[in-house]
This record gives C-alpha cells, structure tokens and sequence, in this order.
C-alpha cells in the first residue's frame, strides 16, 4: 500500500485466512475508514498468518514504484510461517523469482477475500507507520494524509522544503527540488 503517495515507504502484507474468520466486513481497504481498517487489521492479524514487507524510500527511488511494489510483495509472501499454494496478487504483475506460484488479478481486492485482507493489513500497517512518523515531521501533516498529495501536505512541501522520506522521482517532489535548483546561484 502507499503507492502513489509522496512519501514513506511502500507495504505489502500476504494473509492466509483462518477458515473459520468472519469474512464480513473484509473488502476493499480504500472503502473502509481508518479508524475501522485499523479494528479489522487487528482482527485478521489475530484471526490469520499473516507477513508485512515493506521496501524503503531509498529503493523506490532507486528501482521505481512498481518494482518496489512487488519487492514489497515478494518479503511479505517469504516471511509467511506457511507456504501457500498459491499467492493472488492485486495488479497486473507478480513478483519474480518466487518459489510459490503467483497468479495477478486486477481489482483482485474484490475479487478474492484474502486480497482485501492483505489490502487491509498493509494499508493499516503504513497508516500507522505514517502517523508514527509524522510526530518527528508534523508540518507535512502525516498523521491526516498518510503522505499523500493533499493540500497541506504539498503546502509543507513549498513552505519547508523536501524530506529524506520523500519520494524524489515523484513529479511533485521531483519539480519541487528542479526549481531549488535552478535558483541556487
């Protein structure tokens, strides 16, 4: 989760469903509100096995999004106590090199339950991580977008510059520090 944010690293969890969990409010995690995502985060992870991976700022910038998407992926599926099957993944790609087989759905976090669980676990996972980290940068207002491109997080980016924990190759932040560039004599 977080790909399209600004800043902060990207997340993925993999979740292996209890069968007997109470699929009810499981679904799309960007349907959900914080404040409930975080509950039913809790309750999958202690209703499930469950991994987070996570790939830093350093290699988004490095490798790109995507790729840092599905190496975000790979961690989180290696880190599972059990060994699943197989591994459905939301999007077009799968991670390569994976010792499981890996099958990509589009709009897999409504098509297959256990795609919006891990939707969930990786977005509540990185919501929290984002306010954590927000204490110690709370001009970009981390806590309320989670390091997306609102107002008042591109309003802290004018009025204080770029962080190491923002994404360099994203446009805003990549315009932001060519002007700074250019006026530097």
């Amino acid at each position: 989760m977080g790909r399209g944010c600004l800043a902060g690293p990207v997340f993925a969890a993999a979740v292996m469903l209890n069968d007997q969990i109470n699929k009810k409010d499981i679904r799309d995690s960007k349907k959900i509100s914080f404040k409930k995502r975080i509950l039913i985060s809790e309750y999958i992870k202690k209703n499930s096995i469950y991994a987070v991976g996570i790939a830093s700022v350093e290699e988004i910038n490095k490798i790109n999004i995507l790729n840092a998407s599905l190496l975000s992926m790979k961690r989180a599926l290696s880190k599972l106590k059990l060994r699943p099957s197989i591994a459905y993944i939301d999007g077009l790609f799968v991670p390569k090199n994976m010792k499981i087989k890996c099958e990509a759905l589009i709009k897999g976090d409504e098509k297959i339950i256990s795609i919006a669980a891990a939707s969930i676990v990786a977005k509540a996972t990185r919501d929290l991580f984002m306010i954590n980290l927000g204490k110690k940068f709370p001009k970009y207002k981390w806590n309320k977008n989670f390091g997306y491109g609102t107002a008042e997080h591109l309003n802290g980016l004018k009025k204080y510059g770029v962080t190491r924990h923002h994404r360099k190759k994203f446009k805003p932040i990549h315009n932001i520090l060519m002007c700074a560039t250019r006026e530097t004599p």
